[in-house]
């Protein structure tokens, strides 16, 4: 009789556990400024663009303002393809940080150039050397990608000259926002379309962009660690393995390297020396 008694009490504790209330777990808040939107697209149409999920919002990679101790002036953009942020100077020592994607060209180039053009939700042609080595890929866009959420440049692009001369270095959107504060395979500085609208607003043609060597990053950063993510933070306090990312690799200090974002092309050339380009090659943006 007490063992049927102790089944009974054993039967009733399980189903007490089994009514209990269910337990529900907190959703992330996206911040406002990363949350769906409707855009304008190139021809007037609206665009939807998806909110930012909350998983790649890490700390780096959110919009925010912070301390800024470079020598470039207010108004200026500086970006750190090593520490995978860009920044937009502001006065007294402030500067509003994005976090970026950084393609195999995105450390291509590194010195000052200025923005010559802007465009909002740009249109894209591959080069013909991409067309001409890999035309199961490219053939099909040989005529143009226009703008929209389908087209590699996002929703906004920033165009690079120096001494009047196409660096071929883009700052510009993307169809993934999961690739941000990431090195990625192709392309050069890439931000969330949340953000390169954002900084597009505030920049006019004839702005001044550094873009930093490794040793400058290397100054003002300090050293950068990868997580096993793929993001990089800070090395200082951090038990994690030191980044071996091939594209964080130092360039010759010999040369300066300018590169067509989509291509596979580089030229190298001395410091000194004009910018040129190999013949023939296109712009990858039309």
């Amino acid at each position: 009789m007490r063992l049927v008694t102790l089944f009974t009490a054993v039967a009733l504790g399980l189903a007490a556990c089994g009514s209990s209330q269910p337990i529900t777990l907190a959703t992330p808040t996206v911040p406002e400024a990363y949350q769906a939107r409707v855009d304008t697209g190139p021809n007037g149409e609206p665009i939807q663009i998806p909110a930012v999920r909350a998983a790649y919002l890490t700390e780096r990679n959110q919009r925010q303002q912070v301390s800024y101790n470079g020598p470039e002036a207010p108004g200026s953009i500086v970006v750190d393809p090593y520490a995978r942020v860009l920044y937009l100077v502001q006065p007294g020592g402030q500067a509003m940080r994005y976090g970026v994607a950084v393609g195999r060209e995105g450390t291509g180039y590194s010195g000052t150039a200025t923005i010559a053009r802007k465009a909002a939700w740009p249109s894209w042609r591959p080069t013909d050397n991409m067309i001409r080595t890999q035309p199961d890929l490219y053939a099909q866009f040989a005529g143009g990608l226009s703008g929209g959420m389908h087209n590699p440049l996002g929703s906004r692009a920033l165009y690079l000259y120096e001494g009047g001369r196409d660096t071929y270095y883009r700052i510009h959107g993307t169809m993934d926002p999961s690739s941000i504060g990431k090195a990625t395979s192709a392309g050069c500085i890439r931000l969330f379309n949340q953000d390169i609208i954002d900084l597009f607003s505030q920049v006019s043609t004839g702005t001044t962009v550094h873009v930093r060597s490794q040793a400058e990053s290397l100054r003002y950063e300090g050293p950068m660690i990868e997580t096993p993510e793929g993001y990089v933070e800070p090395a200082a306090g951090q038990a994690l393995a030191p980044t071996t990312t091939a594209s964080l690799a130092p360039m010759s200090p010999a040369t300066s390297q300018v590169t067509d974002p989509y291509a596979v092309t580089t030229i190298s050339t001395p410091y000194n020396a004009p910018v040129t380009t190999i013949s023939p090659v296109e712009s990858a943006v039309q």
